[in-house]
């Protein structure tokens, strides 16, 4: 089932997310349910809390970009990751990348990130995971774990970003309503 994704301002995006404690049918519908929406909305990454659902739940699903493959631009359900109750044990190295995200749509911005990172998670069966992820992975991670905690990528921006990116957004939202 498609979800709405809800988008910035709203404050549901700033509550801190709770663990899962079933590892049950309606945590594989939310996860089915995520997965759906973010393909929908062509993201590779989604977090419960950006569907109204403040659990420590997030998937990640990067495009494939193999030049010889025939999936290239795709994702593949093979690629899926679904963490629930992530916890990053090692952060190390630094990378500037180009960040979008589905809460705050049409807007993309350079953010500091760690070049690699140690996650460790459950899977939807409760099984306990560890990956190592670097580069576009690491940063798909660090995004997701961000809204799991009450936080947008936007708070990332320096200062001066920050405000120009506030008022360029409060005047989108304006022109929105006024064309409504």
């Amino acid at each position: 089932m498609l979800r709405d994704i809800i988008t910035y301002p709203n404050p549901i995006l700033r509550k801190k997310s709770q663990n899962v404690e079933e590892f049950d049918e309606k945590l594989h519908k939310l996860l089915d349910d995520m997965n759906e929406t973010m393909l929908h909305y062509g993201g590779v990454g989604l977090a419960a809390i950006q569907v109204a659902v403040p659990l420590n739940v997030l998937i990640i699903n990067l495009p494939i970009e193999d030049e010889l493959s025939e999936d290239n631009g795709k994702q593949l359900d093979e690629n899926l990751i679904e963490a629930i109750n992530p916890v990053i044990t090692k952060k190390d190295g630094e990378l500037v990348f180009n960040e979008g995200c589905l809460s705050i749509p049409d807007y993309h911005a350079e953010i500091k990130r760690a070049q690699n990172v140690t996650v460790e998670y459950f899977n939807r069966y409760g099984q306990k995971q560890t990956m190592e992820a670097d580069e576009f992975l690491a940063v798909a991670w660090q995004h997701e774990m961000e809204h799991l905690t009450g936080h947008v990528f936007i708070e990332n921006l320096p200062y001066l970003k920050r405000k120009k990116f506030e008022k360029q957004w409060k005047q989108k939202l304006k022109n929105q309503k006024k064309s409504k």
